[in-house]
């Protein structure tokens, strides 16, 4: 067994595809595999490093090391790359060049490996996969729920300093902002180490394996569940639920739950399903509390009222950073009224095509 990714057949082709910082960069593309080294680091991440775990490590390095100076010799390339190197980079460089095996179990404890090193915003669909191009959007471009957003953000600084927070319910009205909202939290706080990844409907079946992803990488994820709703007999139901409420399974510290939906019923129910005022068993009014409770065990509920005609004029006037003028006024409220309402939503989708 070879500890670090091997090298890809054609040295050149890997160079040309590793898109490398500015320097030398031989050295850049072999520093890249200590960091790829996906069983390594999470065994490091989870034990204590052993003596000879250690001294195997140690002599794998010299081996990257050796081989750096191969390649160097074959391929004498100068600069490469046009980018300044990220901390993670840089401090695996350090490694590659001076460190020992207590070095590779520091970098993986401060950076992470593979794809979190890189990224900020992932996808679960039972695999984790990176988010290329993340959704860039702020908490400038929301307008209307100020009061909404520092009970958000309050919540989740605590939970990235470290703290006790609360998972998290944003409801209300379509187009209103509760996902743009989630979204801008990786925006302003990817710096502080959040991260933020969207499980999609196929992924909760899959959360233990998730929960076990995450929980050593020093970083804090925002688990993401964008519409949230479950029609009945649902197994997923019951997923959600045992996270929210404990599993078998620990919750790692370094996890939230944020989940937005435009109903604060998450479950389909419909008024045939209601149980007799009279009724003798208590049974059928149990299941319904139950399908009522699920909302009730995020702890942090945060509800976001529909846009009235003043709200949505003001989302528009400060998406086009100006006052509005009779005839843009006028155009704009045409554009809600032929169908698509006001909200949030709508004064972007009026602004993009302005």
């Amino acid at each position: 067994m070879q500890f670090f990714p091997p090298l890809h057949p054609d040295p050149l082709a890997e160079l040309f595809h590793a898109r490398v910082p500015r320097g030398e960069p031989w050295a850049w593309v072999l520093s890249r595999r200590i960091l790829a080294d996906e069983t390594l680091a999470r065994r490091l991440l989870w034990e204590p490093l052993s003596p000879g775990l250690a001294g195997w490590i140690d002599q794998e390095l010299t081996r990257l090391r050796q081989e750096l100076e191969v390649l160097r010799r074959a391929h004498p390339f100068s600069e490469f790359g046009h980018l300044e190197p990220s901390p993670a980079e840089a401090a695996a460089l350090d490694v590659l060049q001076r460190g020992s095996s207590a070095d590779v179990q520091a970098l993986y404890r401060k950076y992470g490996y593979g794809i979190y090193v890189y990224h900020s915003a992932f996808v679960f669909d039972g695999q984790i996969g990176a988010v290329e191009r993340p959704d860039p959007t702020c908490f400038d471009d929301l307008v209307g729920y100020t009061r909404q957003i520092s009970t958000l953000r309050a919540n989740v600084e605590r939970f990235v300093a470290g703290k006790p927070a609360l998972p998290m319910l944003l409801y209300g009205a379509r187009g209103s902002g509760k996902s743009t909202s989630v979204k801008a939290l990786r925006t302003h706080y990817a710096q502080h180490g959040l991260r933020l990844v969207e499980v999609l409907s196929e992924g909760l079946d899959q959360l233990p394996t998730l929960m076990e992803t995450l929980a050593p990488l020093p970083f804090r994820f925002v688990l993401y569940l964008d519409d949230l709703a479950f029609s009945e007999g649902d197994e997923r139901f019951h997923r959600l639920k045992v996270l929210l409420e404990g599993a078998v399974y620990e919750r790692s510290a370094n996890v939230l739950v944020a989940a937005t939906s435009n109903r604060r019923n998450l479950v389909s129910q419909h008024w045939s399903e209601r149980p007799d005022p009279n009724a003798s068993d208590p049974a059928s009014w149990d299941t319904l509390q139950d399908k009522l409770a699920l909302a009730d065990r995020f702890g942090l509920v945060i509800t976001f009222p529909p846009f009235d005609q003043q709200l949505y004029l003001e989302a528009v006037a400060h998406l086009l950073g100006r006052a509005l003028d009779p005839e843009t006024r006028a155009a704009a409220l045409k554009f809600a009224l032929e169908g698509r309402g006001f909200s949030g939503r709508t004064a972007r989708y009026f602004v993009n095509q302005f």
